[in-house]
């Protein structure tokens, strides 16, 4: 029986409400185990306004979790009890829960109490105000379980629950959130590559196979040279070390063209350079059935491609579809692919 732990996020903002919605319609699987941690007052605010019933048991204690059947189950961290989280408003209460609920959720994965995460929405500034010195999941999951910001790659990919198989952009990101002056110098052949081993990885575990094609940096990848050199010195050669790894690699190739194909299904991921270059073409397209891969984490992470959304908790204005399509990538990926 597989167990997921989908920590809460910034409890001010939509995770409560995006757990509550969801869990209350769906339920769990009958073969799975869902672990939720974090602050129980948001969630019961929610069930409460939407009218659904408490679908959780609370655990005192997460470890508890392996001794109990298929259900959904709730973990409040007790440092967490006695603060107060308003809908809607960034605190910095919010940032300490997230952060408060990521550790929990480490030791729970250590533990091998679950093998997969599912994280909801943080507030990056809120999180470090708390004390947690972290730019995002991302790099925080890397740092606490061993593998360290060079080990991983942010990816982020269109996913759709009824129809996993549906033609879907998905986009790896060789730098993640740097100021867009300090890209260049952070594009080194041992980021694209290890990118590539991560994303290549990832493709063969949900059954993908085909080239993955690679942005240049530059308009038109540099035109041979003429608008920058960083697709001769640095782009070409890691792809050339790619295709002797066995890689199967394409490009460099001008970011202005390359998504088009990609969305047609020539390619079944991207490499970008930067954010912006990857993940405007992708939340175009999928901006509600996105989902965020942190590759090369020793358990599977995913999270809803949005932020917290304070200006639509408890209107019911916002869009599930998201944090669906990470649980189900999540369990696909605990599943070794399968559905």
């Amino acid at each position: 029986m597989r167990t997921l732990c989908v920590t809460l996020g910034d409890p001010c903002g939509l995770g409560p409400e995006l757990v509550a919605r969801h869990f209350a319609e769906k339920g769990a699987d009958d073969r799975e185990r869902i672990l939720l941690i974090g602050p129980v007052q948001p969630l019961l605010r929610e069930l409460e306004r939407i009218g659904a019933p408490v679908f959780f048991e609370r655990l005192d204690d997460p470890k508890d979790i392996r001794e109990r059947g298929a259900g959904i189950y709730l973990y409040q961290p007790p440092e967490l009890s006695r603060l107060g989280f308003p809908p809607g408003e960034v605190t910095v209460e919010g940032g300490l829960a997230a952060g408060t609920s990521l550790d929990a959720a480490v030791a729970v994965l250590k533990a091998d109490l679950a093998q997969g995460l599912v994280t909801c929405p943080l507030n990056k500034a809120m999180l470090q105000q708390a004390g947690f010195d972290f730019s995002g999941h991302t790099e925080f999951l890397a740092d606490r379980l061993g593998v360290g910001a060079d080990g991983v790659c942010m990816h982020l990919c269109g996913h759709d629950p009824d129809d996993p198989a549906a033609t879907m952009l998905r986009v790896s990101l060789v730098t993640t959130h740097p100021p867009l002056r300090d890209v260049p110098g952070l594009i080194t052949r041992e980021r694209i590559l290890r990118c590539l081993r991560l994303t290549d990885g990832f493709l063969r575990a949900l059954g993908l196979s085909g080239p993955v094609a690679v942005c240049g940096l530059n308009p038109h990848a540099g035109e041979s040279g003429r608008i920058g050199d960083e697709e001769i010195e640095t782009i070409t050669p890691a792809l050339e070390a790619a295709r002797l790894e066995g890689l199967d690699v394409a490009g460099p190739f001008p970011a202005d063209t390359v998504f088009h194909f990609a969305a047609k299904g020539e390619y079944p991921a991207v490499l970008a350079m930067y954010h912006d270059q990857g993940l405007g073409p992708l939340k175009l397209l999928h901006f509600s059935r996105a989902v965020n891969v942190t590759l090369g984490l020793p358990y599977p992470r995913t999270s809803p491609d949005h932020g917290t959304g304070y200006d639509l908790v408890s209107t019911g204005r916002a869009s599930i579809d998201s944090f669906r399509a990470a649980l189900d990538m999540a369990r696909r990926l605990v599943d070794g692919g399968e559905a």
